[in-house]
C-alpha cells in the first residue's frame, strides 16, 4: 500500500478517536510527488473553463452561486493546486467572493487546501473570516471527496482552529436527483456540519461527471440551493 494511503488511513482514525485539534500526530504529511496535475475525481472534477450556477431561495432572499473552474494556478504546500472563482450574490448584489485551492492524489483523493476569502457589502469587503492556507499558522488540508466513498465514511474537509472545521460523512450511495440542471442518477448523498456550528447541518448531493447538484439544510436553517446551469 502506497504511503499516502496508509498516512490517509491513520489521518481518519485519528479523527474517529476524538479529533486532531491541532495536534502534529493527526497532521496528514503532504509530498507534492503524490499528486497529479489535473483534478478528475468523478464526483469532483474540476476542469478548467467549466462554470456552475446555482441558486436557492433563502430567508434573506434568492442567492445566486457562481464555481468557475479557472486555468490557474496556486502552489500550497509544495502541492501545485486547482483555483476554483466562487461568486455568491443576495438579490443580484455581491456578498461573498472566494478562490478555493483543490488538488488530487494519485489515489484520485481530491484535497482541499484553502481559501481566500471575501465577505461584501454595498461593494466593499467587510471580513476576510474564514480565509486559511494549509501549512500556515497551524492550518491544515482536508479531503474534500474521496476516491471511492463508501457509505458510513467520515473525513475532515479542512482544518484551521476556530475558523475552518469542516467535515463531512457519506450517508448514501446511488441516489437520482431532478434539479433545474437536469436528472442525475448514481448520486452521492453527504451530510456536511462543523463544530464551529454544532447545531447546524446540510446535505449535499454529488453526481457523476458534473459535481454538487444540490444542497439543503438538515438541521438549523432552512432553503435549498440547486443547480439550475452549466457552462463549459
Amino acid at each position: 500500500m502506497k504511503t499516502l494511503v496508509l498516512l490517509l488511513v491513520v489521518f481518519t482514525v485519528a479523527l474517529a478517536l476524538g479529533g486532531c485539534g491541532g495536534e502534529a500526530g493527526c497532521s496528514p504529511e503532504i509530498d507534492p510527488a503524490d499528486f497529479v496535475r489535473d483534478v478528475t475525481n468523478q464526483y469532483f472534477p474540476l476542469e478548467p473553463g467549466t462554470t456552475l450556477v446555482y441558486e436557492g431561495q433563502t430567508a434573506d432572499g434568492l442567492e445566486r452561486v457562481e464555481d468557475r473552474v479557472t486555468t490557474e494556478r496556486r502552489v500550497v504546500m509544495g502541492v501545485s493546486c486547482v483555483v476554483l472563482h466562487d461568486r455568491v450574490s443576495l438579490d443580484g448584489s455581491l456578498i461573498e467572493e472566494t478562490f478555493d485551492w483543490y488538488a488530487q492524489d494519485r489515489e484520485g483523493n481530491v484535497w482541499y487546501f484553502g481559501e481566500d476569502s471575501k465577505d461584501y457589502e454595498d461593494g466593499k469587503v467587510t471580513s476576510t473570516k474564514g480565509s486559511w492556507e494549509a501549512g500556515v499558522d497551524g492550518a491544515q488540508p482536508g479531503i474534500i471527496m474521496q476516491a471511492d466513498p463508501q457509505v458510513g465514511d467520515s473525513y475532515r474537509q479542512e482544518y484551521y482552529a476556530g475558523e475552518a472545521e469542516d467535515m463531512a460523512k457519506v450517508v448514501e450511495l446511488g441516489q437520482s436527483v431532478t434539479v433545474p440542471a437536469g436528472s442525475y442518477s448514481d448520486v452521492l448523498v453527504t451530510r456536511d456540519w462543523t463544530p464551529l456550528e454544532p447545531d447546524v447541518e446540510e446535505q449535499k448531493y454529488y453526481a457523476p461527471g458534473v459535481g454538487l447538484v444540490l444542497e439543503q439544510f438538515v438541521k438549523g436553517g432552512e432553503g435549498r440551493v440547486e443547480l439550475i446551469e452549466v457552462r463549459r
